[in-house]
């Protein structure tokens, strides 16, 4: 089972590249963003919950995401692989999601992790803001938050990994191909 944490800021592209990780390596995309807008657009109690910290820029709590997360993956006993998009963010996600995966007897093999300068972040999610009209990208202050909260609880799971000897940084400026092929490179190097 090959399994990969999808890793970097909000806009740095991650969803664009999860659907062509998934069609090259049939594996099954879990986006924790897609999970929340799902339960948010659905109105059921955990959307309400997700929306009040996200609306504000901050993370979702542990708990209520890593149970969510683990249902999704029960949905499909039949994957052969993931992809975790926006998951973990945490430390504490990271030991939990091992300790499920374990459980499951498969393992993360690898956290890639695109890098993006802030400002192309910036102009990234306020462009997306105005095709897409979420109001979390429609903001500049709640769009630097979300990158300073990236930076400053999130970017730590990279060590986690990094100490593992699962961790690998890809440049995710370029053209979409480009940083695809420099993926599927990472990627190649853990399955075989």
């Amino acid at each position: 089972m090959l399994n990969i944490v999808l890793f970097g800021p909000p806009g740095a592209g991650k969803g664009t590249q999860s659907e062509r990780l998934v069609a090259k390596y049939s594996l099954v995309h879990l986006s924790t963003g897609d999970i929340f807008r799902a339960n948010i657009k659905g109105g059921t109690e955990l959307g309400t919950l997700a929306k009040s910290y996200i609306d504000k820029g901050q993370l979702v709590p542990d708990e209520v995401t890593i149970g969510m997360l683990e249902s999704e993956v029960d949905k499909q006993p039949n994957a052969t692989g993931f992809i975790f998009d926006g998951f973990p963010r945490t430390t504490a996600q990271a030991e939990a999601l091992s300790k499920f995966l374990s459980a499951k007897g498969t393992e993360v093999n690898l956290m890639v992790a695109l890098a993006v300068p802030e400002d192309e972040l910036v102009k990234r999610l306020l462009l997306r803001g105005k095709d897409s009209g979420r109001a979390d990208d429609q903001d500049e202050s709640i769009i630097r938050n979300r990158i300073q909260v990236y930076n400053e609880q999130t970017a730590v799971v990279a060590n986690y990994y990094d100490a593992q000897g699962k961790f690998e940084e890809i440049d995710g400026v370029g053209s979409i191909d480009d940083i695809s092929n420099r993926l599927y490179v990472a990627i190649d190097n853990v399955a075989k």
